[in-house]
């Protein structure tokens, strides 16, 4: 058992978010085949000073043409930077386009013998051109048809591909290349309908458990349609909003209300992709995840700006199948592949997260408390765009379930959380001389790495009422043990216009109790 795998139910408790993790999943070295669409993404960028004259069209001087791995292969890219042994298996042409991906891949390590070349075949190109920032046009060139003989030998391929592999993920984008024989060839490889019941299945879906039970590896689909990849009985589907939409046939609505649309639609996404578990990708409303047994788990993006960032879906599928392949539980590797998301997203381009990358986003958090000056200032710049603001204060000592469900209850009360701790020496005053168990430090940068928190500050007064009347929330949000009526902070509250949410209380999942627990040498048990 390796070190990460000993460690992992305590990865699980804290989220796995330090910023050492990346590197302990590198070490792992999980060796990853990629199947599906490769494709080459260009960028070419310039400066537009005048129309053309056959048409009122911009003309873009060109002064720069970069090529970088997209699709399947920008996935691979991915997997290769943070730190898999990578295979990747699919059909390329023997033109420009396919000589520079074949190229750019082997470059970053990636084993490429899978990668079969036919002289009719066009490698996918997708060639943006932008200027100041913006995108102006695409332009995309791909085989109509994929040549039968070249499907069979990717075909014969894969049966092989796919052994002693820890994991394999398939990424279909419709081009073809994954048609009837390869799919085939994959779903008999890998075991087929069924195959994946019995002794492992407490293994992934609310990621108490390891993957080591299963004899097949870890099997991810990434598909612009998962339907017909079905019977190969998934561990994961992935698809994005505009693919759930299709895939249930109804409209999803925008906001917190497409995660609420789609939730309704749980039984459905499972049923219809044949996974496990089903996580979908919802850009700036972060990801959902659905395991076929109950449960749901949400992650929150931190969303940007930037007009040419592409890519992002390809890391964050990268970043929770290499986690969970090496033996992180599945709701913290959701929330891993969430950081690394949000590292691509204010990339310009086609960009991979890198084990060095994110182990800095992660370690970003460890001093990020700001001071309530600074805090108000930000908060005012997300008035003036008019997002709500929703605070809530405690000691967040040792962070546990009840913590957890509680701040995600809270985000979804407006648009920004505010989490407000208490200093240490206001614990001392509450809570005894033995506490805090962990610093304020200690604390805000577990706290900050939650998805669902946007900032967090630390108080020192007797009630946070002093805290409201400078940030004037619109919300204030306390956990269920407490009753408008028992607050103190509920007049400060009304007098700035707000108003006081009280969310659900978990019974026995206290700080109190775990660290009771704790000193009484007393392990985990089921709490009902």
């Amino acid at each position: 058992m390796s070190p990460l795998h000993a460690d992992a139910d305590d990865l699980s408790s804290q989220r796995g978010l330090s910023e050492w993790l990346p590197r302990r999943l590198a070490a792992e070295r999980p060796a990853i085949t990629v199947i599906g669409d490769v494709m080459l993404d260009g960028w070419w960028s310039g400066t537009i000073e005048r129309l053309c004259r056959e048409a009122p069209a911009p003309v873009v001087d060109v002064a720069t043409r970069d090529f970088v791995p997209g699709g399947a292969a920008n996935t691979a890219m991915n997997l290769a930077a943070l730190g898999a042994r990578v295979s990747v298996a699919g059909i390329i042409g023997t033109d420009d386009a396919g000589t520079t991906l074949r190229r750019k891949l082997q470059d970053a390590g990636i084993d490429v013998r899978n990668l079969h070349t036919h002289p009719d075949m066009v490698t996918t190109t997708k060639i943006r051109i932008s200027s100041g920032g913006q995108v102006m046009l695409r332009i995309d060139d791909s085989a109509k048809t994929v040549p039968a003989d070249a499907l069979a030998a990717l075909a014969a391929s894969v049966r092989a591909a796919v052994g002693h592999q820890d994991a394999v993920m398939v990424c279909d984008y419709g081009t073809g290349v994954l048609a009837g024989p390869v799919r085939e060839a994959l779903i008999e490889a890998l075991g087929g309908p069924g195959h994946h019941g019995g002794p492992a299945e407490p293994n992934g879906a609310h990621g108490g458990g390891l993957r080591t039970a299963d004899p097949r590896p870890l099997t991810v689909v990434d598909a612009h349609d998962p339907r017909p990849w079905a019977p190969l009985r998934p561990d994961l589907a992935t698809p994005n909003a505009q693919e759930a939409s299709r895939l249930l046939g109804v409209r999803l609505p925008e906001g917190s209300d497409r995660v609420a649309s789609v939730a309704r639609h749980r039984d459905a996404l499972c049923a219809a992709t044949g996974a496990r578990a089903v996580v979908v990708t919802l850009d700036r409303d972060g990801t959902v995840l659905f395991p076929a047994d109950g449960g749901t788990h949400r992650t929150w993006a931190r969303p940007a700006a930037e007009k040419q960032a592409s890519g992002a879906g390809d890391t964050f599928v990268a970043a929770l199948t290499l986690a969970h392949s090496a033996g992180l539980p599945l709701t913290a590797s959701l929330d891993l592949a969430q950081a690394a998301a949000d590292v691509v997203v204010h990339q310009p381009g086609t960009s991979v997260c890198s084990t060095a990358q994110l182990g800095r986003y992660l370690a970003s958090f460890a001093d990020t408390a700001l001071s309530i000056d600074e805090l108000a200032l930000e908060l005012e710049a997300h008035r003036s765009q008019g997002q709500r603001i929703v605070l809530t204060n405690g000691c967040f000592d040792v962070l546990h379930k009840g913590h957890t469900r509680y701040l995600n209850q809270a985000k979804q009360l407006g648009d920004i959380l505010v989490v407000a701790l208490n200093s240490d020496a206001s614990v001392r005053r509450l809570k005894g001389p033995d506490r805090p168990i962990n610093t304020e430090a200690d604390r805000a940068a577990v706290i900050a790495a939650l998805s669902c928190v946007d900032y967090v500050t630390v108080f020192d007064t007797p009630t946070a009422s002093p805290l409201i009347r400078r940030l004037k929330p619109e919300v204030y949000a306390k956990g269920g043990d407490y009753t408008p009526d028992m607050l103190e902070e509920a007049s400060a509250v009304e007098e700035c216009g707000g108003r006081v949410a009280i969310l659900d209380y978990v019974a026995e999942r206290s700080t109190t109790a775990v660290v009771r627990r704790i000193r009484a040498g007393e392990g985990a048990r089921q709490v009902q």
